[in-house]
């Protein structure tokens, strides 16, 4: 069965992947934190915790809540900033067998340029995800994934200094129309868009009267998410011609085959490894054997072959 996946762009950019299943940023550390639970070059690639220009200590106390099927998080993107993931970080990973990617997050187009350009020269890295869509921070986060206008001018600012990187555009689900916004970033010059970040929500306390997040709203997560997910997925792949990599609650190898049907080229794992930390590894063994099962010989075919009518 043939799970090699690869990610090619208009502009002749690509990600080989030797399995559609990558972590997601925010959930899976550095990469290193997870190697104690399984053999972190087996997946199709790594995607690290966000990254800023200087470090970010987050945001206060109480910032994770769960939730009924998910879970509530206002971290606020702390790291420990690009230099810091350069130096320390970005060798400890097994660059040469695993695609490992940036994600960035910053507070205007110029700082998001910055940050491309000094990523653009790490020969160990395969590519950015840029994330204009988190809901836990005041300055930019998800303003600029709701704002077609926003959202094209950070994708040109990373575009025209990521080099040969290819740039993965992760957008909100806390739009109106996604399609829309997945046409906007695809013609800003994206090679290929994620999607879903979290939805935006919050929890309280009947007996303190208080939210359960210092920060009261948060990112809703988990696979109470997944529905919304799936169809952010199928309309984001009927608008545009680049590849769509899909998240949300995904916890299985059944999940998986579910986004590749409604378009998704590659998957995410995220919420889900903090519950199991060997889920990721779990699901890309698998993987193969759930597709056997179904008479599924290549993913390539089986993506976005849903009947609708």
């Amino acid at each position: 069965m043939n799970t090699h996946i690869s990610l090619k762009t208009k502009n002749g950019l690509s990600l080989e992947l030797k399995n559609p299943v990558m972590s997601a940023s925010g959930t899976f550390g550095y990469g290193t934190e997870f190697m104690p639970y399984g053999d972190v070059s087996k997946l199709g690639a790594i995607i690290v915790k966000g990254l800023s220009l200087k470090p970010r200590p987050g945001n206060p106390l109480p910032r994770i809540a769960e939730t009924p099927c998910g879970m509530l998080n206002a971290v606020g993107l702390q790291n420990d900033g690009v230099e810091a993931f350069i130096q320390h970080k970005l060798p400890a990973l097994p660059t040469h067998d695993v695609p490992v990617i940036a994600n960035i997050y910053a507070a205007c187009a110029e700082d998001f340029g910055e940050l491309a350009n000094i990523l653009s020269k790490e020969e160990k890295l395969a590519g950015l995800e840029v994330n204009i869509s988190c809901p836990n921070v005041k300055a930019g986060g998800v303003l600029f994934g709701q704002d077609p206008l926003m959202a094209s001018s950070i994708v040109q600012a990373v575009k025209k200094n990521a080099g040969k990187l290819p740039v993965i555009v992760k957008l909100s689900p806390n739009v109106t129309n996604i399609a829309e916004m997945a046409k906007a970033v695809e013609a800003a010059g994206a090679d290929m868009i994620s999607c879903i970040n979290t939805i935006t929500g919050m929890a309280v306390d009947i007996r303190t009267r208080k939210p359960l997040l210092a920060n009261i709203v948060g990112g809703l997560s988990g696979p109470a998410i997944k529905p919304v997910a799936l169809r952010c997925v199928w309309q984001v792949a009927q608008a545009v011609q680049i590849p769509v990599i899909g998240i949300g609650g995904i916890r299985s190898a059944k999940d998986v085959l579910e986004f590749i049907l409604v378009g998704a080229s590659a998957v995410e794992i995220g919420t889900a490894s903090f519950t199991d930390p060997t889920t990721i590894f779990r699901i890309i063994q698998e993987l193969p054997h759930v597709c056997e099962e179904l008479g599924i010989k290549n993913l390539e075919e089986y993506r976005n072959t849903l009947i609708t009518g």
